[in-house]
């Protein structure tokens, strides 16, 4: 489910104004943020997560499995926020944020 380009600009100016609402520990994915995960994926699609592991690459390949575990899509990647996407087909108009920011 590749994003394109233009995609991709149009999420990343909607993430923009999100607050993290997943955060992640040195704890990795345990079963309670995976299901926090899924429930914030399906509600909003579009999400922000944050990271607290210092080390880069330990950053990197956690993003990699979280992508791979929730079958989502990484649209950006800053410091430690990754901005996540993952359709939902029938997504709640009142709680998606791709839907509440339509231009």
């Amino acid at each position: 489910m590749a994003l394109t380009n233009e995609q991709k600009k149009h999420f990343k100016s909607i993430g923009h104004h999100l607050k993290p609402v997943l955060i992640v520990a040195e704890n990795g994915l345990t079963e309670g943020v995976q299901a926090e995960l899924e429930r914030a994926l399906n509600d909003h699609e579009l999400i922000k997560v944050q990271f607290r592991i210092t080390e880069r690459d330990d950053r990197r390949a956690l993003i990699e499995e979280l992508s791979k575990v929730s079958r989502c899509e990484v649209v950006q990647i800053i410091g430690k926020m990754a901005l996540v996407y993952r359709k939902n087909p029938k997504a709640n108009k009142n709680l998606s944020n791709i839907h509440r920011y339509q231009a």
